[in-house]
């Protein structure tokens, strides 16, 4: 256990972005109690486009909203967005590479040349043209990031069961007479959760960056919702007048994705001793 914790307390990147993305997750879960005045419904115009202050510690925006409130909630809003796609993402991603490299044939061709197809599109054209069909609005970004990053997570995965496949306690489990469903839930998957997990922590960071950029473009969270890309839109023109509008929503998004690939950088030399001694 002490020996454990020496090599986590080792790893700079991991001990980092673990502390940031904490500290985000506790913002976001202890909004209410965190956030000194309503994020909607307290505004006052006398007060808009005030700069930082000890009343308005981030300033205020055009409608005199408390900007500091504003964010602190908006991490609700890209965490949960994060969080809940790249869940869904995962889930079809491995579904689909565990059961390509275990089967192989032409599952495997098919799968792949889904994965190839889906891998030469940008994620955020495709979320984009998701969103021109289904319109704007919060659930309907979930919709189009939950089915539209999967592909790097079913292609680890895959190359992960094919070095699996051939080991000896996978073809122990096959003379045993043990079935296909539960060699590849039991046997296969625990052994390969190690390169799923950083994988699905660096697409926790691109679904907040994606999900900002359809907010900035007005397709994501709707006024008043407070998310962080739409205030960088609304902040757009109040760029040199009030430019503190635009810098905390944008310092979050940028310590938020700079913690969670922090984490994802160190988990992969912690899963992976190979690249640990290779940087060393």
């Amino acid at each position: 256990m002490t020996r454990a914790v020496r090599t986590l307390t080792r790893q700079k990147n991991l001990m980092i972005g673990g502390t940031v993305v904490l500290v985000i997750v506790l913002m976001a879960v202890f909004a209410p109690l965190l956030a000194p005045y309503d994020p909607i419904n307290q505004a006052d115009l006398l007060h808009a486009e005030e700069a930082p202050s000890r009343a308005f510690l981030f300033g205020t925006d055009t409608q005199g909203r408390d900007i500091l409130s504003r964010v602190i909630y908006g991490a609700r809003v890209s965490l949960s967005i994060g969080l809940i796609t790249q869940c869904l993402n995962s889930l079809i991603g491995v579904l689909l590479g565990l059961t390509a490299g275990f089967l192989g044939k032409w599952w495997d061709d098919l799968v792949m040349g889904l994965t190839n197809i889906m891998l030469s599109i940008p994620a955020l054209v495709l979320a984009l043209a998701i969103m021109a069909v289904l319109g704007p609005g919060l659930f309907n970004v979930f919709v189009a990031l939950g089915f539209t990053n999967w592909s790097y997570s079913c292609r680890v995965t895959r190359s992960q069961v094919l070095a699996a496949r051939s080991l000896d306690y996978v073809v122990a489990a096959r003379a045993l007479g043990q079935g296909r469903a539960r060699i590849m839930l039991q046997q296969i998957l625990p052994n390969i959760v190690g390169p799923i997990l950083v994988i699905a922590t660096l697409g926790v960071a691109y679904a907040i960056l994606t999900e900002a950029s359809l907010s900035f473009l007005g397709l994501g969270a709707q006024p008043p919702t407070p998310s962080w890309g739409g205030m960088l839109s609304t902040a757009r023109e109040q760029l040199f007048t009030a430019p503190w509008i635009s810098i905390f929503p944008g310092l979050a998004i940028f310590v938020t994705v700079l913690g969670l690939n922090l984490l994802g950088d160190g988990l992969r030399d912690v899963l992976d001793p190979h690249t640990s001694r290779t940087r060393r």
